[in-house]
Formats: structure tokens, sequence, C-alpha cells
């Protein structure tokens, strides 16, 4: 069963279950010839573990599997994975049995004998269908977080070579793992990456590692069967299970507890999984993004997190620079946080004064790019101003307007020349247009922007 497209893509996996040998060859041979990657079983039980082994996206189920019902055997399969698309195959066509077909979760009936027109037409709408279910889901995300938290056209040097190792990286069906501080855009990247990899017609799954207990954080991972714990009603699959085919971005995996490395690393190392509650083993195929604002190294010395574990998961490692070094970014950031908000809001949009962009560029923004974000939301509710002055923001970012260097002050002269620099890189699109800008060398320029950065 080949299992990979020569793009690198996983390819459809297609379960067929008919007691007739030379049907499931016929629509094996003409399944594979569509790209498809095909299993063949021949009774309900086969089926149903040939399913719960590995997830298939489609099924085509006879309707008669000798002594054994096709229309029951469906009941078994969409519990085992409810996303899968089936289609009831029998060469004793009714009205009822279609209708019965469908009530019971059938998506189509396809009466025998069929044609290759008819499984290509077949494979390409669950094809549809599930890349259609798959942006739905994506989109629904990216509303509930609908701000640009990362500009993934930026002015700042420092982004410019992180997006450049996340486009790179894309195309690589490896682990990457994003350390930074927090707020600083790292699930924005990892989505990004999602969306320009072969995986990203599929689902794109987070799960957010401290917000969650041990036992819940292992079920809402890898899932878990009727009574694992309390309160376990029913079978439930994890995000590893509903990201098949996909991306599971595993926020601050750096608070991931012993258990949970131990069970993570086996299935980066084959792929393979049980639910909680559950003796079955399970594969999937996920590529795994982490984030981690924690020094992993320093938790490897302790004790605290699997050396062999950070080693799978940073076959890629970027690092997410902190906002106050990536001071270009702070006004084109808050400047389209104003527009976001403002069209949520339904208001005209608002600015910046002066004073506020020199108070926003003097501030460190410990919170990085989610502060910056806060800031201006704050600031578009409670503020009717069209220009937005600095007491329109928290004491501690208004405070630093009055502490700006301004030509007469009492400033030093090394003082000015920062707060000039600053600015210059901050309205040039490049270091080398600022140098311009300030008649000075590159090189001269770079040795004071990583000074004054640092302060």
């Amino acid at each position: 069963m080949n299992d990979e497209t020569n793009t690198g893509q996983r390819a459809f996996r297609v379960l067929v279950v008919d007691d007739e040998r030379n049907i499931r060859k016929t629509l094996a041979v003409c399944l594979e010839s569509l790209g498809c990657a095909v299993t063949e079983c021949g009774t309900a039980a086969a089926a149903i573990d040939s399913l719960a082994r590995l997830p298939h996206d489609l099924a085509f189920v006879d309707l008669r599997l000798g002594k054994e019902s096709g229309l029951d055997l469906l009941g078994s399969l969409l519990a085992e994975r409810p996303a899968l698309e089936v289609i009831i195959i029998t060469a004793y066509a009714t009205i009822d049995t279609a209708v019965d077909a469908i009530r019971r979760g059938a998506r189509d009936y396809l009466p025998k004998p069929f044609t290759p027109a008819q499984i290509q037409r077949a494979v390409e709408q669950a094809r549809s269908r599930i890349e259609l279910s798959t942006r739905v889901a994506d989109l629904e995300e990216q509303l509930a977080d609908a701000a640009p938290e990362v500009m993934l056209s930026t002015p700042s040097a420092a982004m410019r070579a992180v997006l450049d190792v996340i486009g790179r990286t894309a195309a690589h069906d490896v682990p990457v793992l994003l350390r930074g501080e927090s707020g600083t855009g790292k699930t924005v990247l990892a989505r990004a990456l999602h969306r320009q990899s072969p995986r990203r017609g599929r689902p794109f799954a987070v799960v957010n590692c401290p917000a969650l207990s041990e036992e819940l954080l292992a079920s809402e991972m890898f899932g878990h069967v009727k009574g694992a714990f309390t309160g376990a009603v029913r079978d439930q699959p994890g995000r590893v299970e509903a990201a098949e085919g996909g991306t599971l971005f595993l926020d601050e995996v750096g608070e991931v507890p012993p258990s949970i490395q131990a069970k993570l690393l086996r299935f980066l190392q084959d792929k393979q999984f049980e639910r909680v509650g559950e003796t079955r083993t399970r594969i999937a195929d996920v590529r795994i993004v982490a984030a981690t604002n924690r020094d992993l190294d320093d938790a490897v010395r302790a004790g605290h997190f699997r050396e062999d574990l950070l080693f799978r998961l940073n076959v890629v490692e970027v690092t997410v620079p902190p906002l106050r070094e990536r001071r270009e970014e702070i006004l084109p950031l808050a400047r389209s946080f104003l527009s976001f908000f403002a069209r949520a809001a339904r208001r005209a949009p608002q600015q910046l004064s002066p004073e506020a962009e020199r108070a926003f560029l003097a501030y460190a923004w410990p919170g990085n790019v989610r502060e910056l974000r806060n800031a201006i939301e704050r600031a578009v509710i409670l503020s009717p101003a069209q220009v937005l002055q600095p007491q329109a923001f928290p004491d501690r970012i208004a405070q630093t307007a009055t502490t700006v260097p301004q030509l007469g002050g009492d400033f030093s002269v090394e003082q000015i020349e920062r707060e000039h620099i600053l600015r210059v890189l901050a309205r040039t699109r490049t270091q080398e247009e600022a140098a311009h800008v300030l008649a000075v060398d590159a090189s001269t320029l770079w040795r004071k922007r990583k000074k004054y950065e640092s302060e």
C-alpha cells in the first residue's frame, strides 16, 4: 500500500470491504490509479481492526458480507472514526436499503456493477467534502483569534530571517520547535508553516499543554475510551486523531509532565499511540510543531524534560525574537491592530498621536505582540478620540512618553542619538536604507542598534 504521493503529502486512504475477492481487487486497482492508498478487507472484523490501526478517509462497504450486514458494520466504523466517508455498494439495490444506509450515516449508495468513472467521482466528492470541512474548521479557529499577531510581510530583518526558515522548512515533513518569549507570535508562525506545507489541506489542531491536568492532557492529546476516568461517558478521539494527515501544534510543550513525555516520544518515533484506558495500538500520520517559552536545555539538565524528546522535537529549531528586538514592527503592527479593532467595533479608524508613537517605540513591551494587541484593543474600546494620545494607554506605556529624549531638553547627546536611530530604523524598510538616511556605515549602524536594543 503506497501511503505517500510524489509531492510528499499523505495519500488519500480508502478502505474496501467486500467478501468477494475479485470485487476488492477491481476496486483497489481503480482506486490506486487515482493515487489512493487502499486497504482490502473481506470481513467486518478485519475492517474494524484495519480502521483502528490506521485512520482512513473513505470506505466502500458491501451491503452483504457473507452472513454479516454491511449496514451493521457501518455503525461500528463510524463509532471508530466519526469523520469517515462511507459509501455502501451492493448488487441488491432498492430504495428502502438506500434510505436506510443514508439514515445510518452512509454518505452515498452505489449499485453494482459500477464504472471507473463512478468510482472516480465518488473519490473526488469525498476529497472535496473533507477539504471543505478542514477549511471551515481552520477558518473558525482563525476567526476566534482574528487579528494579525505576526506580520508575514515584515520590515524587521530578524523576523524576515525567521519567516525564511519557516518557508524553507514547511515542505519537509520534520518536527519543528519554536522558541521564544510568551506573546511573540509562535502560534501564528506554526499556522503559517502548516499553510505552506503539503499538509495544508488537512487539519491544524492545537493542544495548550499548561492549561490541563496530567490526566486531561493525555486525553486531549491521545483520546480516551468510555470509563477511562470519572466523566468519561463515551469514547473520545484526541487531537492526534483529529489532526490526521495534518499538523498538531503543542503550545508550551515544556510543561508536558514526564509520563506524557514518554508517550509523545513514542509517537514522534513510530506514529503509534493508545487512547487513555485502551490497550489497542493506533497509528496516526501527523506532523508535530511545538513551542516553548522555557529554556528546555536547562529543563533537561534539571531532569524535568527528556533529552531524547528534545532531540526529536528540535530537528529544526526556530527562535522568535521578542518585540523589543524588532522595533521596526511596533508601529506597523499597532496601526494594523487599530484598523482591525476599529472595523470590529464598526467605528472610523483611529490614529496614534506622535507622542503615542514615541511612547510605543520607547516602551520595552515585556508582553510582546500580545501586550501590544491588548493595549490597542483597550484603547479602541475606552477612548472615543480620533487621535489616541499616550493617556489612552496603560500608565506603564503612557509614562514612557515623558522620558523620550527631545531636542533642546535635558538629555545627553547619546540619548538623542539613540532615539533618532531607533526611530529611523522603525520607519525604514531595511537596515541599509536606514544607514543611508543616517549617513553612517552599515556596520556602525549594526553595532549601535545591537547596543541600543539590548539596553
